[in-house]
């Protein structure tokens, strides 16, 4: 009696034409996997953005106009805002860059078992409110924070210094919540530079200082770039950390957009407002994107 061999190809083929049925339904489907998706971005983001964007030309009896814009960009108050708004914000970029690189530098190169320790460290207050970390500020160098009493009881000062409510301070706020995304921007890019690149070039005979400025430092303008567009970006939309620790002392058009929303309510000023914002970051977008796409056809 002629018994049938089971075949060693039975499993493979059928999990081969399972395989290939869900491939023929994903096909069928087609764009409807990424329908709901689509939609909840048009409910919650396009059709707002749109909104705004048309708010911040049309006047209160409903005509277009650029009145708003004239009113920003040649009143001296207003334009002295805007002035303020990229200078503190290119202020922030540099002072996240000269922290966040040797930070990132170490990390991918020094770090070793410590490494993961060091993420943590990275990531773990980007899970917390900026309020809360802003408030930390608040809570050490008040006038009756733990560093005026500390410095009290050792008798180095006689009466609180006036710490907060200053441009330092705002300063100290804005590095603290946003160098995380430049350290992380800049070391993805280090994790792909070869270290035997460096090793080469110093066996050729240049000192390490040589090696990292003609070596690794190019290498990561790719990092670096990213790091300075998101922080740029950040900080032009910050005012929590202005409206906290600054006292009045530093305006942006992000806290003055807020004052328009929360105090004179003249919601098509804020949208203007918000449209150079958004202009601005759609720029900076942009440049990026031409330089990345510049440096990987030279490449």
């Amino acid at each position: 009696m002629a018994t049938s061999l089971p075949s060693s190809h039975g499993p493979q083929a059928a999990a081969g034409a399972v395989r290939a049925r869900r491939a023929s339904l994903v096909g069928q489907l087609g764009p409807a996997w990424a329908l709901p998706a689509v939609l909840f971005l048009l409910g919650f983001f396009v059709l707002p953005l749109a909104g705004n964007v048309a708010r911040g030309f049309t006047s209160p009896d409903g005509a277009f106009t650029l009145a708003y814009y004239a009113k920003l960009f040649t009143d001296a108050y207003y334009s002295g805002i805007v002035v303020e708004t990229f200078v503190v914000s290119i202020i922030s970029t540099v002072a996240c860059l000269i922290v966040g690189y040797p930070v990132a530098y170490f990390m991918v190169r020094h770090a070793g078992r410590w490494n993961p320790l060091i993420v943590f460290c990275l990531i773990g207050p980007l899970l917390t409110s900026i309020i809360m970390r802003t408030f930390g500020w608040t809570v050490l160098f008040a006038r009756k924070g733990l560093f005026n009493n500390w410095f009290m009881q050792l008798g180095l000062i006689d009466k609180p210094l006036r710490i907060i409510d200053s441009e330092l301070m705002v300063y100290v706020g804005l590095v603290h919540v946003l160098v995380p995304f430049m350290v992380l921007s800049i070391a993805a890019v280090l994790k792909g530079v070869d270290r035997r690149l460096e090793e080469s070039a110093q066996i050729l005979g240049a000192t390490p200082l040589q090696a990292f400025f003609r070596i690794t430092l190019p290498l990561s303008m790719d990092g670096i770039a990213t790091g300075c567009i998101l922080v740029f970006v950040l900080t032009n939309g910050s005012f929590l950390t202005m409206l906290l620790l600054g006292g009045g002392k530093v305006n942006t058009l992000s806290l003055l957009i807020y004052q328009q929303f929360t105090l004179t309510q003249d919601m098509s000023f804020a949208s203007a407002m918000g449209n150079v914002l958004l202009f601005c970051s759609v720029i900076a977008l942009v440049l990026q994107l031409r330089y990345v796409r510049r440096r990987t056809v030279s490449a």
